[in-house]
């Protein structure tokens, strides 16, 4: 199917590996122009961008500068991609709410919501002129909190109402705004045993390779596995496509099946 992306151009936040590196992957793979953004750009990024800026995003300055300097490099937006998210697996507690910092809290709302206000506000009169689309990464966690750092599913399920409040106010000016929300997903922040997945393994008193091995059935994921960075891409760049274009203020779940209610 050609999604008729060719020219099209798109920023994505989050973009050095996992989820953002296949989007900003697959929109170019489309013919898109792709400015990503990360807080370390990675080999991979490069390859798959006209342009990656090092940015940190949990800053509305650093929000800003990433969409002035796409601006200047494209002359315009039309796709916006808020991915950026998580967090710092190293700093945040994965304890009780009585444990968890005025810090952490912050921490996991400037990037997991904020960044995406931040660069939406600024990008806004280019995808207005252009009639573009905005596609904001959330997660399963925003409808069922598991475990994980407290904050992190408070701030999607924001993310994912500020994505349907956008979608009502931009829609009828020519903007689509939709939500993607994954649930385990085959990146780093899950198979690198120094990061996320490591963690919750070393919380749960098993080996981060017997996490990874019983996950599906852990997690009840109802098609046995996880999925991986590049079926989520793919639904996004559908959705930024004009193949999507009446699709609206709707979240999308790839998640194998672990929401057991609508």
């Amino acid at each position: 199917m050609d999604l008729e992306l060719t020219g099209k151009t798109a920023v994505v936040t989050g973009a050095s590996r996992g989820i953002g590196l296949a989007i900003a992957e697959a929109l170019t793979a489309e013919g898109a122009l792709v400015v990503g953004a990360a807080r370390t750009v990675t080999p991979e990024l490069e390859k798959a961008s006209v342009a990656a800026y090092s940015i940190d995003l949990g800053t509305s300055e650093g929000a800003t500068t990433l969409i002035d300097s796409a601006l200047r490099e494209l002359g315009g937006i039309d796709i916006l991609v808020n991915n950026v998210g998580g967090g710092d697996a190293d700093r945040l507690g994965l304890g009780a709410f009585t444990d968890i910092t005025d810090e952490q809290w912050r921490t996991l709302f400037d990037l997991n919501l904020f960044s995406a206000i931040w660069t939406t506000r600024a990008a806004l009169p280019s995808l207005l002129e252009r009639r573009g689309a905005i596609v904001n990464i959330s997660s399963i966690n925003s409808r069922l909190p598991a475990a994980g750092p407290i904050g992190y599913s408070e701030a999607k399920a924001a993310l994912t109402s500020l994505s349907k409040r956008l979608s009502e106010e931009l829609a009828p000016r020519g903007v689509r705004v939709n939500t993607v929300s994954p649930g385990v997903v085959g990146t780093p922040l899950w198979r690198d045993p120094n990061r996320f997945g490591g963690k919750l393994a070393a919380a749960q008193g098993i080996s981060h390779d017997d996490l990874l091995a019983t996950i599906g059935e852990s997690f009840g994921i109802a098609s046995g596995r996880i999925s991986e960075p590049e079926e989520v891409a793919a639904l996004v760049a559908f959705l930024v496509s004009a193949r999507a274009g009446n699709i609206v203020g709707a979240d999308y779940i790839i998640d194998g099946g672990t929401l057991k209610v609508a």
